[in-house]
């Protein structure tokens, strides 16, 4: 046990932070959401994760995104892996640059015990739905989170089992309502919130 993870402890105790050793999460997507809901997850107790992104860090990323200037042109899911390991030595990050789709989806993320949907394209967060709640995993979605002013209608849907999707539901990322960190933020530490207690809950009940 690593001084994070002893410091950890204070909070979780030994034998849910070894629980959450055994879990393996799936983020797809690397950006506003996803990396900060990784780093959520790593700071929570989560070491095992696979991050699959195809895209670069830009430097329009760096309102809301878990990346430095100095990783800008670097591929999100190795710039990513390293400031989740920076944070925990002991995380395993598996890191793929890659456009995920509906062929290589399953066999992506078939060891995930849960998934973060944090797409952009509404036809990939349909895939996403689709084959992994059908694989029986936990699905984690977002919707809603342009602009700023809303914190106060962020809420957390259960659509139906294996399915949640956090934000206001209502107002897209576009040119009036910008992709600001603090309510892209608040989703992401709402979908690292809805896994944190979800798996807290099976230990609870293998306890």
């Amino acid at each position: 046990m690593n001084t994070f993870e002893h410091g950890l402890t204070r909070y979780l105790g030994e034998g849910f932070l070894s629980f959450l050793r055994s879990v393996r999460i799936g983020i797809i997507g690397a950006g506003g959401l996803g990396s900060n809901c990784a780093v959520h997850l790593v700071r929570c107790g989560f070491t095992n994760l696979v991050l699959a992104d195809a895209d670069e860090v830009e430097p329009s990323n760096l309102n809301r995104q878990h990346f430095t200037l100095a990783q800008v042109g670097r591929p999100k899911v190795e710039a990513l892996r390293d400031n989740l390991t920076a944070i925990n030595p002991a995380a395993r990050i598996e890191a793929l640059h890659l456009h995920v789709n509906a062929r290589n989806m399953a066999s992506l993320f078939a060891s995930s015990d849960a998934v973060v949907e944090a797409v952009d394209d509404p036809r990939t967060k349909k895939l996403i739905v689709e084959i992994m709640t059908q694989a029986g995993r936990l699905v984690v979605g977002a919707s809603g989170l342009g602009g700023f002013g809303r914190a106060g209608s962020m809420t957390v849907r259960t659509v139906r089992p294996g399915l949640v999707i956090v934000g206001d539901h209502v107002t897209p990322c576009d040119i009036p309502n910008p992709p600001m960190s603090p309510c892209v933020g608040m989703a992401a530490a709402m979908q690292a919130d809805v896994i944190l207690n979800h798996f807290h809950t099976i230990y609870k009940e293998k306890a």
